[in-house]
């Protein structure tokens, strides 16, 4: 599909990167490489329900200083192992810790099955590396049998920290992030305010919550044996029967809630004494500030010092900035739009300074830590910039205010809201078609792109807006609505979510929905208080704000039967929480500690494990020689898990001005070249370099490329042109650098252009997949079967557009199967066959070898290619 690789490298299918990746892991530290190898053992626990042995695969890290150290037990991600924790258990050895790193039961090199975070299983063999540190004459004691740890994780190992903390007390300090609370109410979620019943099912996240493992296991080749054995992989039987259960029929399984609940935190927070630092993201559709608002309630409640940040991210990745609404001005009240931190900010470090000075003056301290003596703010939290281009503004506030209900803020603000449309809306049969508001995990993707009208849907969506804001103000937490809602049958679901209306359409900042789900008596209306997505917002003054009511979304299940709503405000009015917390001077710890665990935990759990990776391997250095060659291919080999070897020593390069062509039968290799080549997968060995910078998933380099790989893909309800804008929106360079006119002559589209984009033929989608790659006007073009679906006219139009660009001190890379094309568009052509180069040059210089065309040429060298001499003659000298 069209694309700069630098700005869609999360377009990789969620559920396939998940099978290899863990679905979240923990606060990257630092960007420490490990200088000692870590001590690792096997330590036996508790065996498996039908009685299989099961010992954890475990590393420990050791301090240069001999003396009895505190200890740090670190829990990694679902799908993830100890292997995405070297990192972080490196750096904190270097600061003084001993680290157990351990993979989770199920997971790596780890025996047993997944049991979610079972207190009989998990939990228990969480208890079982407290006792090996008892026995660790390294590890600093504080008693008998009870050395001093702390224990930090995210997500899953997030969950796993707060419940072992709860379970053993011996735990003295916990740093939980983007986890939940229980984790049945996070998978049937519930919006309405006093409703005591569960919301709809998330579909979206329970597949991918599943495939992550399960799809792990296939990908090496371990297939069942169908139909004795279940698809379940490493998952527990019992709870995968219940789990698919609920999946394939999406109705409420009361039976697997309370088994889901049971394997969460909310039981035992009563019981945890050490002191809790919870990092929660505000664009997290699998586990929102709500979980963590739940956490840090009960932990409250129950006298457990507790410190809360809100980030920039989640699961879903970072969130964008909206532009500034037409008309706005100034920040929150007493910040004059003022945006301190613009300065270049050293992310890695912030964060291992973040999490260091937590467990530093948690695991060090010399008296108890109570809620008056927390060595990080008691609340934190980011607001998005009040203009474009800004950076974010960090505050502290001196208490954790609460989410629903805004307790604790300064003042609950009334925005007058009014009806934009008709009244009702239709569920229609089937629940299809399907509101998109956010693609779970991909969040990021979607942040800069118009996708109002996809999650608006005409009949299935109602509307109210409030009136221009008065005065900026800063909210923190839930805004409330009030519906009155009448059904036509006695189960309605609903969905809500926050849109700021911007002059060139609605943008939903948080990306992010709240699911009610109630019960009614058909044709009576009932009302119905919901707590939309919670977060922060700077709502500058002038600016206009859209709840948006929908039938269906995309995330979730829902009835399937026909059903008509009637919505209408039972309070005309939105609530919003405002606060007057303390904004961070610039230079400051906090500020920039803040700044950093938004983005690089944004951008971490955007790219869900592509992250883990390049935390394990550097990139291969600029090289000078290289600096104004448009792209050089070296030695590039990939083979897959299957073992088939799909690229094999690849070497070739495209000078200024050349049209080369990629010439080979399908399944030669050229298509899994050319991904290399944009950074989309990783080679086995081997470099890329686009103008001397080595490429990369995510290299600053990739700006100047464009492309059309593997066909075009566009959002089907938006016309030609209006694709073309979101697609450059998203890139974040301004309109008037697309050239768009140029990019439409090279379309020819016509009024077409103007037509939605799914009335288009094969040919017609092509074209503006073309003209798309060329926004922009990219140093480097590369296109992969460019001609597929074009009729003859329409490929003899492009023999000579694509000279013409190339004639322009730019670079064109077509990749082809057919001979004649290649010999009438290209001036030079590398020959490909069974993922190896067999012939590269100039068209012209290949054919007049000894009188040959290029067509003899290529089968010559196809002949030959299974004998040596043959390979050596025809290869470049």
């Amino acid at each position: 599909m069209p694309l700069r690789a630098a700005h869609f490298l999360g377009a990789t299918s969620l559920g396939l990167l998940l099978a290899a990746a863990p679905l979240a892991t923990p606060l990257t530290i630092a960007p420490a490489y490990a200088q000692a190898s870590p001590e690792t053992t096997s330590v036996p626990v508790g065996a498996e329900p039908d009685g299989t042995a099961v010992s954890l695969d475990v590393d420990i890290y050791r301090p240069d200083d001999t003396a009895p150290q505190p200890a740090v037990i670190l829990g990694h991600g679902f799908g993830g192992s100890k292997d995405n924790l070297e990192v972080q258990a490196q750096t904190l050895a270097d600061a003084g810790y001993v680290v157990v790193a351990y993979s989770a039961r199920g997971f790596g090199e780890s025996g047993g099955n997944v049991h979610l975070n079972d207190p009989m299983f998990e939990i228990a063999d969480a208890q079982a590396l407290i006792d090996l540190l008892a026995d660790d004459n390294g590890v600093q004691q504080d008693g008998d049998d009870d050395p001093r740890v702390g224990i930090v994780g995210g997500s899953y190992g997030g969950a796993m920290a707060l419940m072992t903390a709860g379970a053993d007390d011996r735990v003295d300090s916990v740093i939980a992030q983007i986890t939940w609370n229980d984790l049945g109410e996070a998978f049937y979620p519930q919006s309405a305010v006093d409703v005591d019943q569960p919301g709809p099912f998330k579909k979206l996240w329970a597949s991918t919550f599943f495939t992550s493992i399960v799809g792990a296991g296939l990908a090496q080749g371990n297939l069942p044996e169908v139909p004795e054995a279940p698809l379940c992989g490493r998952f527990d039987p019992e709870l995968c029967t219940q789990f698919v259960g609920a999946m394939e029929s999406g109705d409420t399984d009361t039976a697997l809630i309370e088994q889901l609940s049971a394997h969460s935190p909310a039981p035992v927070l009563d019981q945890i004494t050490a002191p809790v630092y919870l990092v929660q993201g505000m664009s997290d559709s699998l586990f929102g500030l709500d979980q963590a608002d739940a956490n840090a309630s009960a932990l409250l409640e129950a006298g457990t010092p507790v410190a809360v940040n809100w980030f920039n991210g989640g699961h879903d990745g970072a969130s964008s900035a909206p532009p500034a609404a037409a008309g706005g001005e100034g920040g929150p009240p007493g910040n004059d739009g003022a945006t301190p931190g613009d300065e270049p900010v050293d992310i890695e470090a912030q964060q291992t300074d973040n999490a260091l000075t937590w467990l530093d003056g948690t695991l060090r301290a010399q008296e108890p830590v109570i809620q008056d003596t927390l060595p990080l703010p008691a609340f934190s939290y980011v607001a998005p910039p009040p203009t474009s281009g800004a950076s974010a503004q960090a505050y502290s506030d001196a208490a954790y205010p609460g989410l629903v209900g805004a307790q604790g803020a300064a003042e609950v603000a009334t925005l007058p809201l009014t009806s934009t449309g008709p009244p009702a809306l239709i569920s229609p049969p089937g629940a299809v078609p399907e509101s998109l508001t956010v693609v779970p995990g991909l969040g990021g993707l979607l942040g800069a792109l118009p996708t109002y009208a996809l999650a608006a849907l005409p009949g299935q969506s109602v509307a109210f807006d409030t009136e221009p804001i008065a005065e900026a103000m800063l909210v923190a937490g839930a805004p409330q609505i009030s519906l009155d809602v009448t059904s036509t049958t006695e189960l309605s679901s609903l969905f809500v979510s926050l849109w700021e209306v911007q002059p060139g359409g609605a943008v939903l900042p948080r990306r992010l929905v709240s699911p009610v789900q109630v019960d009614l008596t058909p044709g009576e209306a009932e009302r119905v208080d919901v707590a939309l997505p919670g977060g922060t917002w700077q709502m500058q003054t002038g600016s206009t704000w859209r709840v948006l009511v929908t039938s269906t979304d995309g995330s979730f299940r829902v009835d399937p039967a026909l059903r008509v709503d009637q919505i209408s405000l039972a309070s005309p009015s939105l609530s919003v929480p405002v606060v007057e917390g303390t904004a961070v001077a610039p230079g400051s710890r906090w500020d920039a500690e803040t700044i950093g665990v938004a983005i690089a935990l944004g951008v971490l759990l955007l790219l869900i494990g592509v992250a883990a990776l390049r935390a394990r391997t550097r990139p291969h250095p600029q090289v000078e020689e290289f600096l104004d060659v448009p792209l050089v291919v070296t030695s590039l080999k990939k083979a897959y898990a299957d073992g088939h070897l799909a690229v094999d020593d690849v070497t070739w390069r495209a000078e200024r001005g050349q049209v080369v062509g990629l010439l080979g039968p399908n399944g030669a290799g050229k298509t899994t070249t050319l991904r290399m080549v944009m950074g989309l997968i990783r080679q086995d060995s081997g470099t890329v370099h686009v103008l001397g910078q080595p490429v990369y998933a995510g290299a600053p380099v990739l700006q100047r490329v464009g492309a059309l790989v593997e066909g075009p893909g566009f959002l089907p309800h938006l016309s030609g042109l209006d694709n073309l804008k979101a697609y450059w929106a998203a890139t974040g360079r301004p309109a008037e650098e697309a050239l768009f006119d140029e990019a439409l002559d090279i379309a020819a589209l016509g009024d077409a252009v103007e037509r939605p984009v799914k009335s288009y033929s094969q040919g017609m989608r092509q074209r503006l997949g073309i003209a798309q790659a060329m926004l922009g006007m990219p140093e480097v073009l590369i296109l992969d079967e460019p001609t597929n679906g074009l009729d003859p006219p329409q490929i003899a139009a492009m023999r000579p557009m694509l000279t013409k660009y190339a004639q322009g001190g730019r670079t064109v890379v077509v990749s082809s199967h057919l001979l004649a094309e290649v010999e009438m568009t290209c001036s030079h052509v590398v020959v490909m066959h069974a993922g190896r180069v067999l012939a590269a040059g100039s068209v012209s210089e290949i054919g007049v070898e000894e009188g040959r065309n290029l067509e003899s040429v290529f089968l010559s060298t196809i002949a030959g290619a299974n004998d040596g001499a043959a390979l050596n003659a025809v290869r470049p000298r």
